[in-house]
């Protein structure tokens, strides 16, 4: 049976009712009550003051106490900023999931000793404003501590618009407690607000566990009632003090007084200082509560303050944005002027601090504005902490800036203090890495080192993410093979978590079969209907592309597997999704289109190339040509719009890919011709056979195109003649060739490492029965300068070259 309490209101609690607008103050609630519980609360259940509240029933019933996590809104992208969050154990798995990774997890486990009584007088607010407060979080990693608000420590000025909660205030004794409540039930009504602020300061200084006791206490609950009543009557210095209180006294954030307060503060920011208002929400921060209608008051008024944000403002103005996961756009450019005047009298932990409110808030600042920054954090990181380091970090992943001095601070600093770091900071380290496309042996080594003893400490997020990440940077399991063992086992032990998130497990399975490796147990998990409906109910569009990736994935990589797969309407919706995306982006990037032309121009005509997704499931376009044993060009085929690569039995076989028509054919006139010493200076020379032509990289054909190749118009004849008029090949025997048109992000930065992405494609592409082109980024950019002659002759030795491959 549900807990239910009915209660008739007296006058003064009618009065009470009416006096915010928008609070309805229903007497129904469930109470969270365990039996054994002090005597005092079983006693203040059963003898609540007759005269305050009246007539009543209450039935406990704990099946009625499941425990919700909320939902909050979402941002983005494959870079996640609910960082702070912590997935927890799932007993009763909940199909759905959070959408915004950038949002601190709102999941709160409710118990006895973060309920009041007063929930018997005012209706209870639902599962909404929720953030973990500060006093209630418990690091993932007990063995590691990290100080999330160090910057704190840097300078006295924060004590005027923070609380520093590590400062508890001093205890007093149990029987002291005893006598302000029987004040409480003596002065009743007759209160002045100061009187209420004095007791709420003085309760305050219970002892922390005794404070369960004090909050289901009634005459604890009369006087947060009298603070309702006196609460447009409360100095501005008093409601401060009295919100500091319940920092202290660690009233649930959900509490319905609490709204009322919110409402109250909204509506007197206009008369508060700066500092009153930066105070009041870091206040609402440590309680745990959302106030996004007060932190609209606080950034609308910051423009009135401009000129007085001193340093320690500023500062504590980030770390607000941060928590509040929000920056009103136009305060952007006049945040990013004051941070720049003050940059220079920054401290290791406020960049940190900087860095970490910019990212949560999801703050894009300029380009020279960042590299400021990050030059601050770089001359003060030997003396910055693990987790300002790591803040800076998580700013440069998100705004995709790559700063070589601090990325090669990171390749010592990451090594030396990686023994001393948590799973989340290592996880983040390698995450920015993958994002900004940086690979370190020596950061990543460090990392695998450390990881598999804080396994049992592990997030499903984290275990997924750090597989991601160095799947992206291609570290191989042959590199650390207890790495991926470990994290793996991780997936397997938290299974249940994956019904919240599935995203979690779509990207550890991708970063594991970026680097060959397929545990079919959770394959299987992934590809079953149940998850697969649950992962298409996410709002993340994302997720429907991962699961066709992986599909495919299992569809080359796994020949002998028997288990599920996606639907043959599934996977062509998204094939088509994603064809009409690369249509109108990757079909029409400059040096696509170019390669296209020179390729048709060479080879005899568009019949001859084709440009399409070989792979759907990759997601990126290749252009297909077709040679015969001998050479010569082979009009490609186009596949049938079912004959997708990745069908199961109802389609297109993976034989019938691996048979798939694509290529280009080249003759031996056109081989001789361009070989030809008569294009050199001296005495002609016969033709040579095409088995006599020798490997030339591209770098050595723009050199050669650079230092004398003198292109005649015969060999601009035999180049340009069409290949219908060439004489037809007899073999049946077909080369298929996958030109691929690369780009510096297909690269781990300044490195010849494809990221683990571009090397399953190749490696797939080989498995399908292709032969790999590439058009090196470097070398066909700087081509599209040239003549077309020259552009031909290029593509013409990259052909054939990987003809002798």
């Amino acid at each position: 049976m549900a807990a239910c309490v009915l209660c008739r209101l007296r006058p003064r609690l009618r009065y009470l009712s009416g006096l915010r607008k928008g609070f309805s103050h229903r007497v129904i609630s469930k109470l969270d009550i365990e039996p054994d519980e002090h005597d005092n609360r079983t006693a203040a259940l059963q003898h609540l003051d007759a005269p305050q509240l009246e007539d009543y029933r209450v039935h406990y019933s704990p099946s009625s106490y499941h425990h919700p996590v909320g939902k909050s809104a979402l941002s983005q992208s494959p870079s996640d900023i609910d960082d702070e969050g912590r997935c927890l154990p799932t007993h009763a798995p909940l199909f759905w999931q959070q959408s915004n990774r950038y949002s601190v997890s709102s999941s709160r486990r409710l118990s006895s000793s973060k309920n009041t009584l007063l929930d018997l007088a005012f209706n209870r607010d639902s599962e909404r404003n929720t953030v973990v407060p500060l006093h209630q979080q418990i690091p993932v990693s007990p063995d590691v501590k990290v100080d999330t608000r160090a910057f704190l420590k840097c300078r006295p000025e924060y004590s005027s618009v923070t609380l520093d909660i590590s400062q508890r205030p001093a205890p007093i004794e149990w029987e002291r407690v005893v006598r302000l409540l029987q004040k409480v039930a003596v002065l009743k009504g007759s209160m002045k607000p100061s009187d209420v602020c004095h007791l709420f300061v003085e309760l305050s200084h219970t002892n922390s566990d005794k404070i369960p006791l004090v909050k289901t206490d009634q005459r604890f609950v009369m006087l947060l009632r009298y603070s309702v009543e006196n609460l447009c009557l409360f100095s501005l210095p008093e409601l401060l003090h009295v919100l500091r209180s319940f920092v202290w006294l660690e009233l649930p954030h959900s509490h319905t007084v609490l709204g009322m307060y919110e409402v109250e503060l909204s509506r007197r920011a206009d008369k508060m200082t700066l500092d009153q208002l930066l105070l009041a929400a870091d206040l609402w921060r440590c309680i745990g509560r959302k106030v996004p209608q007060f932190l609209k008051q606080l950034y609308d008024s910051v423009y009135l303050y401009m000129g007085q944000i001193g340093l320690p403002e500023l500062v504590q103005l980030f770390y607000i944005m941060g928590e509040g996961r929000q920056c009103p756009k136009v305060l952007i450019q006049p945040i990013e002027q004051l941070l720049m005047r003050h940059l220079q009298q920054l401290q290791p932990e406020e960049v940190g601090a900087v860095c970490l409110g910019l990212f949560k808030s999801q703050t894009s600042l300029s380009g020279a504005a960042v590299n400021r920054l990050v030059d601050k954090a770089h001359s003060l990181v030997g003396d910055m902490s693990d987790f300002a380091m790591v803040n800076v970090l998580k700013y440069l992943r998100f705004s995709y800036l790559s700063h070589r001095a601090w990325m090669e601070a990171m390749t010592h600093e990451v090594p030396r203090r990686a023994q001393g770091m948590g799973v989340k900071g290592l996880m983040h380290v390698a995450l920015a890495c993958s994002a900004l496309h940086y690979r370190s042996d020596r950061i990543l080594v460090a990392i695998t080192e450390r990881i598999p003893s804080l396994v049992p400490h592990c997030r499903s997020k984290d275990s997924c993410k750090l597989l991601w990440a160095f799947g992206t940077l291609g570290f191989l399991p042959a590199r650390s093979p207890s790495f991926y063992q470990s994290l793996t086992e991780a997936l397997r032990q938290r299974k249940a978590e994956f019904l919240r998130y599935p995203e979690h497990l779509l990207t550890g399975l991708l970063g594991l079969a970026f680097v060959s490796q397929f545990p079919e147990d959770l394959i299987e998990l992934a590809l079953s209907p149940d998850f697969v409906n649950l992962a298409l109910k996410s709002t993340q569009l994302e997720l429907k592309k991962d699961l066709f990736t992986l599909d495919g994935a299992v569809a080359l990589e796994l020949p002998q597997w028997t288990g599920p797969r996606l639907s043959c309407e599934l996977r062509e919706e998204v094939k088509q999704m994603l064809w009409k995306y690369a249509q109108s982006d990757m079909c029409q990037k400059l040096e696509v289109k170019e390669a296209e032309a020179a390729l048709q121009e060479l080879l005899g005509g568009e019949k001859f190339v084709c440009k399409r997704m070989i792979l759907p499931h990759m997601r990126t376009i290749d252009l297909e040509v077709h040679l015969d044993a001998t050479g010569q060009p082979v009009p490609v085929i186009p596949e049938p719009p079912t004959a997708v690569q990745n069908s199961s039995p109802k389609c297109a076989s993976k034989q019938d890919l691996r048979g798939m028509n694509i290529g280009v054919s080249v003759t031996d006139d056109l081989i001789s011709k361009l070989t030809n010493a008569k294009n050199l200076p001296g005495p002609t020379i016969a033709p040579p056979e095409v088995q006599t032509l020798s490997f030339v990289n591209p770098d050595e054909g723009e050199t050669m195109f650079k230092t004398g190749l003198k292109l005649t118009s015969t060999i601009t004849e035999m180049i340009t003649t069409p290949s219908s008029h060439r004489a037809p090949a007899d073999s049946d025997t077909i080369i298929k060739l996958a030109i691929q048109v690369s780009s510096r992000n297909h690269y781990c930065h300044q490195s010849q490492h494809l990221l683990g992405l571009h090397a399953m494609k190749r490696r797939q592409l080989r498995l399908a029965g292709y032969k790999v082109v590439e058009l090196c980024y470097h070398d066909w950019i700087s081509m599209l300068r040239k003549s077309r002659i020259e552009k031909m002759a290029y593509l013409h030795c990259k052909l054939y070259n990987s003809l002798e491959a």
